[in-house]
């Protein structure tokens, strides 16, 4: 009988297993997604090896961490300036073609620093000014791209998607910087930057072979009054403002630790250019098993109360690596730290998407595209000047702190604003297949 027992019951572990799969890459049941997810893994592979050698290109010839600071501000401070206009393109215009033009002009970018850097030619206004040129051409890609992804998928697996994105940018973060740190030791940063701009050609080739439906969206408004409708929106929504609001203080204080990294890994950790593909791979595998968590979430119950605990458990683990002195210790500290900030990032990103009017998403997520690039290059300013005062570790223990003081602060604001988020998820039909009697319940908070 035991025999018996054992050999019904198997299939059924086999099919739970396989159930379990199912459910975690349902976004992939669609064409359109399968064609950007394949050409968004090599594409983000080749982005995060160019940002890693930029980064050891930039510490190599100045030896600043301030400068490191100074080039994360010039690259990121566009989507801050920008964004809210690359909103309201992608709210007005074909956000297939949008993507596709952005996704180009990186290309093009990438390779012009490294035909610079291969040739000798390569100087720190170079890296400046096409940094800064690359932040300009994401303040109209990250919200049309975050937009898009409603084209591909759909409102009912939109959750999922936006998971799944967020899993392949994290598993390029593994690859990426692990192989730029061992391409940078042995043949340069040029090679790194070369490859990037090949890989642009996955993802475009992706796009051009998309059967999509990205119908322009018309507007009887200015582009400067959709700019204003759409910060209206955000700044009445409680549970919205109260999320990007989160995310804007863990962008400005806590996300410079990967900023200080160079300096971590050659001053106080003495790993070099290895070491450093090693320690930003690490954070990689963190937000890469962060990502695949809310892949396999069928509902956005609860995601409230993982916001505040992720943000709270991404400040600990940095200031846990702040004051680690051994290498490998250090490691796996930033193992909880990417997977507590990519979970809070990526939930955030499905409660907003879950509950902005689709008229309002481009905007919206405009917003969200200052909240999180935006505010970064005010952090990378700020930790490289305070890092050049009182020491990176610090810098990243200080932010640490105050990225715990906002988990609390949110947490405690959670159980006003469920009332507002509940009848969001509601009016938009977005609950990821909830049942319609659990969105009575505590949607958000629970």
């Amino acid at each position: 009988m035991q025999a018996t027992d054992s050999s019904t019951k198997q299939p059924a572990i086999v099919n739970t297993s396989a159930s379990r799969w199912a459910t975690t890459l349902r976004a992939l049941r669609h064409r359109n997604f399968q064609l950007f997810f394949g050409g968004q893994i090599i594409s983000l592979t080749g982005t995060w090896m160019q940002s890693v050698a930029q980064a050891w290109l930039v510490y190599s010839i100045t030896k600043s961490s301030f400068l490191l600071g100074a080039v994360g501000f010039a690259s990121q401070i566009p989507v801050f300036l920008l964004a809210p206009l690359g909103g309201t393109v992608a709210d007005r215009t074909n956000r297939h073609r949008l993507i596709i033009a952005t996704q180009t002009a990186s290309m093009i970018l990438a390779g012009i620093l490294a035909w610079l850097t291969r040739t000798h030619r390569v100087q720190v206004p170079h890296i400046f000014i096409l940094a800064a040129l690359l932040g300009v051409v994401n303040a109209f890609d990250i919200p049309g791209r975050q937009s898009f992804l409603v084209d591909m998928v759909g409102k009912e697996d939109l959750m999922n998607a936006i998971a799944l994105n967020s899993s392949i940018f994290n598993g390029a973060r593994v690859i990426g910087p692990a192989v730029a740190g061992i391409l940078v030791a042995k043949i340069g940063e040029g090679s790194c930057f070369t490859l990037n701009a090949i890989s642009y050609l996955a993802v475009i080739v992706g796009l051009l072979l998309m059967k999509v439906r990205s119908q322009p969206r018309s507007s009887k408004n200015s582009p400067l009054a959709d700019i204003v409708e759409g910060f209206r929106w955000v700044n009445r929504t409680k549970i919205i403002r109260a999320l990007l609001l989160l995310i804007g203080l863990v962008s400005l204080v806590g996300m410079p630790y990967t900023v200080l990294m160079p300096v971590f890994a050659d001053q106080i950790l003495h790993g070099g250019a290895r070491g450093l593909g090693i320690l930003m791979g690490s954070t990689g595998v963190g937000a890469l098993l962060g990502a695949l968590t809310l892949a396999s979430k069928t509902g956005v119950k609860g995601l409230g109360r993982w916001v505040a605990f992720t943000c709270a458990g991404f400040g600990a683990s940095i200031i846990l690596f702040s004051f680690s002195r051994y290498f490998w210790l250090s490691v796996v500290l930033l193992l909880p730290a990417g997977f507590s900030m990519m979970l809070q990032m990526a939930c955030s990103n499905t409660l907003i998407q879950t509950m902005v009017p689709d008229q309002l998403r481009g905007r919206v997520m405009a917003v969200y595209s200052m909240m999180f690039m935006g505010m970064a290059p005010f952090g990378a300013l700020l930790g490289g000047s305070l890092a050049h005062r009182i020491g990176a570790p610090i810098t990243i223990a200080i932010g640490g702190v105050a990225c715990i003081v906002g988990a609390i602060w949110f947490g405690r604001l959670l159980p006003a604003m469920r009332i507002e988020a509940r009848r969001l998820i509601v009016a938009q039909g977005m609950a990821g297949g909830e049942p319609a009697q659990e969105l009575n319940a505590q949607a958000v908070e629970e």
